[in-house]
């Protein structure tokens, strides 16, 4: 009791942490706006600030069948098509589309800056879609009152006609600008570079180089607390040194090395990385160099991807022993149904995806107590939490049948609130129940929640298996739910709990009790353990990356 005490203890205080850092922007991530491509319905997370809808880059590219690519270091999230990648930044304006046959870059500015929340860029809906349509290949059209995303079939322009925020530089007058009708803005300077504004924002600094045509030769390095730009064949106005320093830039000075200019930045220590690009709107050079408040302490790749590899499936077999679960029409027991199917579940994982360990919270008819399943788990270092049981309902015979899939939050309806008492009722087969007592009401909510860390996984590998269902057994799919399951609360890992099918429905108990039925769902599951352990090294290697 004290132990169980101590883990609501800290769970709370985490789940307090949780939200004092984060911003009441990470309460909205619940609402969704719709998606409709290839003929499905998709759903985004998005949201709201200052009447603005941001949503989740990462879910977006997902949605389109594109990949993802994020760095913690800088706040950078590519999004990876099949011809073009966009780069996004957090806290950020500019993003950068490039050509994957050519590497060609073109960078666009946005009117305001992405939002970052945790480990994803926010992209503002209404002034991204048609630079998303330049990546995708096709027209991206967003409706902001409908909260919906339409892809129309044609091809995307060229070019799109992002808007540009006008930028006011802190450096003295320079010569006026002349427009040429309605094309390209020229200046009266007889220098390719004749300015430069150094601005200081929330994620670093930006240094924009004004320039008068569309330059080639430049390139950037970082030595020794120095920034050097090195510019090929392209003149430069001496003044620019005189511009105030600002952000991480202390001093700016413009040398001439070996015929072609060299400007030379002094930087502040607490810069993190920088990247240098060309405004494809303006022409003018960009150097956006970050500061270290996305820097984290460097730590070994290799064991932690290494800990986080899928290695371990613990299967437990729920009820056993002097708790023998739902009774079924002609009296089976839910137990043995459970175990037989755990069994021959663990067989196959062992056979046919090498290099997976297999353990189980029971391997015969004994009693397992909840709290020591998800200990059992933990121990093992789980990747993958299947507890496996059958359902039921208080009248007997019933017509009522089907599969069920379950994911530990608070019940959403009347009938899998019931459920998840049934299974939890097990607590009056143990020593000391009333350990459970602190498991209730807000308690158990703060407890779902700290499990939020998993439920992306859980939920795929739900989604997963409620698909590979169908195709391999005989009991039809009721879906997949969500209650609160005392023995998915211990379990560190992500996790589900399987209702395979009704032993008060004749056709299924039969099914169930069977060697055949029970062989079948055993392989469905291991085929979608086999889809989940491919989705998830793929988004192991994502992240090494």
């Amino acid at each position: 009791m004290v132990k169980l005490r101590k883990l609501i203890s800290n769970t709370i205080v985490i789940v307090l942490f949780f939200f004092l850092v984060q911003s009441s922007i990470e309460a909205q991530r619940m609402l969704k706006l719709s998606l409709s491509v290839d003929g499905k319905t998709e759903h985004v997370s998005y949201i709201t600030r200052k009447g603005i809808s941001y949503a989740s880059a990462k879910e977006i590219v997902l949605a389109l069948g594109g990949n993802f690519y994020y760095s913690d270091e800088t706040a950078k999230l590519e999004l990876k098509f099949s011809e073009y990648n966009l780069k996004l930044t957090g806290r950020n304006q500019f993003v950068v589309l490039t050509n994957r046959s050519n590497n060609n870059q073109n960078v666009f500015q946005l009117p305001i800056s992405t939002l970052l929340v945790q480990d994803d860029v926010m992209i503002p809906m209404i002034y991204v879609s048609k630079v998303l349509s330049l990546a995708y290949g096709k027209e991206i059209n967003y409706d902001d009152g409908r909260k919906h995303i339409s892809i129309t079939e044609k091809s995307a322009p060229i070019i799109a006609d992002i808007p540009i925020k006008d930028e006011k530089p802190v450096v003295s007058p320079k010569p006026e600008p002349v427009k040429e009708k309605d094309t390209k803005t020229v200046v009266a300077s007889k220098y390719d570079i004749y300015d430069m504004a150094i601005d200081e924002k929330s994620n670093g600094t930006m240094i924009r180089l004004k320039s008068q045509k569309n330059l080639k030769g430049y390139r950037s390095s970082i030595k020794n607390n120095t920034l050097y730009l090195f510019l090929t064949g392209t003149s430069v106005d001496p003044s620019i040194t005189q511009v105030k320093p600002s952000g991480l830039v202390k001093k700016v000075e413009r040398k001439t090395v070996a015929g072609n200019i060299q400007l030379e930045f002094q930087l502040k220590d607490n810069f993190a990385a920088h990247e240098t690009f060309r405004d494809v709107e303006s022409d003018d050079i960009l150097i956006s160099i970050q500061n270290k408040m996305f820097d984290k302490p460097v730590v070994d790749l290799v064991s932690k991807i290494n800990e986080w590899k899928f290695d371990v499936v613990v299967i437990d077999a729920g009820h056993g022993g002097k708790d023998p679960g739902a009774i079924g029409v002609t009296g089976v027991r839910e137990k043995d149904v459970n175990l037989g199917i755990a069994l021959k579940l663990g067989k196959l994982i062992e056979q046919k995806i090498p290099g997976v360990k297999v353990v189980y919270t029971r391997n015969n008819d004994t009693f397992v107590e909840l709290f020591k399943r998800g200990k059992i788990a933990n121990e093992a270092n789980g990747k993958l939490f299947i507890s496996i049981h059958c359902n039921a309902l208080k009248q007997k015979p019933s017509t009522t049948r089907g599969f069920e899939v379950y994911l530990l939050r608070p019940g959403r309806t009347q009938r899998a609130i019931e459920i998840a008492e049934f299974e939890n009722s097990v607590i009056h087969f143990e020593e000391d129940p009333n350990r459970y007592q602190a498991l209730t009401d807000e308690n158990f909510i703060l407890v779902s929640m700290a499990h939020s860390a998993y439920m992306r996984y859980s939920e795929k590998f739900s989604d997963i298996l409620n698909q590979k269902w169908t195709a391999h057994t005989k009991i039809p799919s009721r879906g997949i739910k969500q209650a609160g399951f005392y023995v998915l609360v211990g379990a560190s890992m992500p996790s589900v709990l399987i209702e395979t099918g009704f032993l008060t429905n004749r056709e299924d108990e039969a099914y169930l009790k069977s060697e055949k039925g029970q062989k079948e769902i055993a392989n469905a599951i291991l085929n979608s353990v086999i889809a989940y352990k491919d989705y998830y090294d793929k988004a192991l290697l994502e992240t090494s990356n």
